[in-house]
C-alpha cells in the first residue's frame, strides 16, 4: 500500500449504484467501469474494465439485503483491486450489514460482525468509510481505520428546517433504552427535551411496550434511531408515545431502512405522521405516503474527499 494514491476511481456492485453516482456527481467524476455478474450456480463475476494501478479505489458497497450476496461482491471487488495494484483501498460501506451480532448474548453465540471485519482486511482493504454503526465498538473490530459518519448533522438541518420555532413543545423519543446516547446527542442538538421508551423483547424481531419514560403529553415527538428493520419496535413506541403518553403528532427519523417483512405495512398503519430515512439502503418498491428520503450521498463525497487530500475528518462528526 502506498499512502496516497495517483488520483481517485470509484466503484460499485449491485446494493445500491443510484447512491455512487450520487457521490460521483458530487465528485464530478465518473463512476469506474466494472461489470459484476453472477453465474448460473449463483457465483459472482466481476470484471474492472479499466486501469486501477496505483489509484486511490473506493468501493462503494452496502451490506444490505441480499446481504450474503452483496457481501461477497464487495470481498471480490476488493480482491480484485487488490490483485490490479490498487493505490489505496477504501471500503465504502453506507450500510454495515451484521452489525446487530457485535456481542456473545448467549453460550455458542457468533460475533458475526468481527468476522465480517475479519474477512474485509483479509481480502485488502486498506481502511473503511461507514454511517451509524449499530454498536460504535465495531470500530474496534478493524485493524485498519474505520470512520464512522454520523447521521445527526443531516436530522438536525431537516427538523431545522421543518420546524423552525416552537421547539419547547417538541421531544425527541429514544425507542428503547439501547438508542438513548444517540438520542440524547440529537436532543441536545435540536434544544428539544428527551423522553424514553421502555420495553421487554421476548424475542428477535418482537417487542412488548412496557412505559414511557418523561413528559410527552400535548406535544410533538420525533421518535429517534438507527435502523427500521421490521418497524416492530418503532410502531410500537409511536403507539405508545400516543396512547400511553398523550404526545399530539409523531415524527420519526432512522439512518437506514432495512424495512423487512411486514415493516411497510407496519408503518402506514402506524400513528407515523412521517417517516424520514437515509439513502444508504435503496428504497423498496411500495413506499407509503409517510416515507420519504434524504440523500446522504453528498457527505460520502465530502469524506472521500477529504480522505484521498488525507485532511481532518472532524468537521463531518
Amino acid at each position: 500500500m502506498i499512502s496516497h494514491g495517483k488520483n481517485v476511481k470509484v466503484f460499485c456492485a449491485n446494493a445500491n449504484r443510484p447512491f455512487a453516482e450520487g457521490i460521483c456527481r458530487k465528485l464530478w467524476l465518473p463512476l469506474g467501469d466494472c461489470t459484476v455478474t453472477t453465474f448460473a450456480d449463483g457465483e459472482v463475476s466481476l470484471t474492472i474494465n479499466e486501469s486501477v494501478r496505483g489509484s486511490d479505489v473506493f468501493l462503494v458497497q452496502s451490506t444490505c439485503k441480499p446481504v450474503n450476496n452483496n457481501l461477497m461482491e464487495l470481498l471480490i471487488m476488493i480482491d480484485a483491486c487488490k490483485r490490479a495494484s490498487a493505490g489505496r483501498i477504501t471500503a465504502v460501506i453506507p450500510y454495515f450489514g451484521y452489525a446487530r451480532q457485535d456481542r456473545k448474548a448467549k453460550g455458542r453465540d457468533p460475533i458475526s460482525a468481527k468476522l465480517v471485519a475479519n474477512m474485509i482486511e483479509a481480502a485488502g482493504a486498506d481502511r473503511v468509510l461507514t454511517m451509524d454503526l449499530h454498536a460504535a465498538q465495531i470500530q474496534g473490530f478493524f485493524d485498519i481505520p474505520v470512520d464512522n459518519l454520523l447521521a445527526n448533522p443531516a436530522f438536525v438541518k431537516y427538523y431545522m428546517d421543518k420546524f423552525p420555532t416552537n421547539h419547547e413543545d417538541m421531544v425527541v423519543v429514544s425507542p428503547d433504552v439501547g438508542s438513548v446516547a444517540r438520542s440524547r446527542t440529537f436532543a441536545n442538538k435540536m434544544g428539544m427535551g428527551l423522553a424514553i421508551v421502555d420495553k421487554r423483547r421476548e424475542k428477535a424481531n418482537c417487542c412488548e411496550v412496557m412505559n414511557v419514560i418523561g413528559d410527552v403529553r400535548g406535544k410533538k415527538c420525533i421518535l429517534f434511531d438507527d435502523m427500521v428493520d421490521t418497524a416492530g419496535s418503532l410502531c410500537n413506541a409511536a403507539k405508545a408515545i400516543v396512547e400511553i403518553g398523550g404526545a399530539t403528532e409523531v415524527y420519526a427519523c432512522a439512518s437506514h431502512g432495512v424495512l423487512s417483512g411486514p415493516a411497510l405495512e407496519r408503518i402506514a398503519n402506524s400513528p407515523i405522521k412521517e417517516l424520514t430515512l437515509l439513502n444508504t439502503i435503496p428504497a423498496p418498491d411500495g413506499l407509503p405516503a409517510n416515507i420519504n428520503y434524504i440523500d446522504i450521498s453528498p457527505v460520502f463525497a465530502d469524506a472521500i474527499q477529504r480522505i484521498y487530500e488525507e485532511n481532518s475528518m472532524s468537521v463531518l462528526f
